[in-house]
């Protein structure tokens, strides 16, 4: 799709790095995150594969419980009155706040403010809408503990970046104050999965049939897949709030990233797409080890601070 960005990052560098990456990600992302693999099995996968992953210093992390969820917050030293509610990705089916700890604490610090990451229910224990329930729950005890709407910021990957989307709409349905802005890394936005890319080098985290599989174990049988509320691509994005969107080049969701922010710019919305070639779906997840991953996150906190923009 031939969609204005307004950044397009020139070059990733470290190509031998990059490659030994995709290559772990091919072996044991793709070949044990599929269908035909447990469930069980898979969330067990995502936090081996996660463990290991460097955590940036700087920030303070405890285990708490919000709107009767557990979450995992990560305040700076000095605290903060902004804050993040950080809704991590996994297709609804995988991820907690342990496998994106690595992120969460380099955005924190990159963003400067605490964020919360909010452990929501999964499918297929809890399809939708119990997900975004769980975090409009945790907006709303946001706004009880003190913090204004317009000091949140929601903010997700991919099935997270779903959800920051369809919570906001949500609460523009309730006639609730909207967040200050959204930040979505490769969010889903139609999950029809009608209009999947297809990068020539491949994509070396996700495949069709495992998308396949969430969506119908997310999704409650007999719901239209088009349907506003479950398809953010279809609502009326009107009334969002300033919008980041950080997609990759190598993935099968680079499209829903493009028409997400066509549809959200016909409609009135700040928006600000950034491009990465040569990086996959949600490649901020390496932050501490892929210098482009670092930038973007930066580019965060510039989209965030107001900062010009680098």
């Amino acid at each position: 799709m031939n969609v204005h960005a307004d950044y397009t990052h020139p070059n990733p560098g470290q190509p031998i790095l990059s490659s030994i990456i995709r290559g772990v990600m091919r072996l044991l992302f793709r070949g044990l995150i599929r269908p035909g693999v447990p469930i069980a099995i898979q969330r067990a996968v995502i936090r081996i594969l996660t463990a290991a992953m460097p955590v940036s210093g700087g920030v303070q992390r405890s285990r708490e419980l919000i709107a009767g969820r557990p979450c995992e917050w990560h305040r700076l030293p000095a605290g903060s009155d902004k804050i993040i509610l950080y809704l991590h990705g996994g297709a609804y089916l995988i991820g907690s706040p342990a496998t994106h700890r690595g992120l969460a604490a380099a955005l924190a610090r990159t963003g400067e403010r605490d964020l919360c990451v909010l452990d929501y229910r999964l499918a297929p224990e809890h399809p939708f809408p119990a997900a975004r329930d769980d975090a409009v729950a945790a907006y709303q005890a946001l706004l009880r503990r003190g913090y204004e709407p317009a000091d949140i910021v929601l903010a997700g990957d991919s099935a997270g970046g779903h959800l920051a989307l369809i919570t906001a709409l949500e609460l523009d349905r309730q006639g609730q104050h909207m967040p200050g802005a959204l930040v979505c890394f490769s969010p889903v936005v139609d999950f029809t999965g009608e209009q999947l890319h297809a990068p020539e080098s491949g994509d070396p985290l996700l495949n069709a049939s495992w998308i396949e599989q969430a969506a119908d174990l997310f999704c409650p049988p007999g719901m239209d897949r088009r349907n506003p509320g479950l398809s953010p691509i279809n609502d009326d994005l009107t009334r969002l709030p300033p919008l980041l969107i950080q997609v990759g080049e190598d993935e099968l969701l680079l499209n829903d990233s493009l028409r997400l922010a066509e549809k959200a710019r016909i409609a009135g919305v700040n928006v600000q797409l950034e491009r990465y070639p040569e990086c996959w779906h949600v490649f901020q997840a390496n932050t501490g080890i892929l210098k482009v991953a670092d930038l973007a996150l930066e580019r965060v906190g510039v989209f965030l601070n107001k900062r010009p923009r680098v």
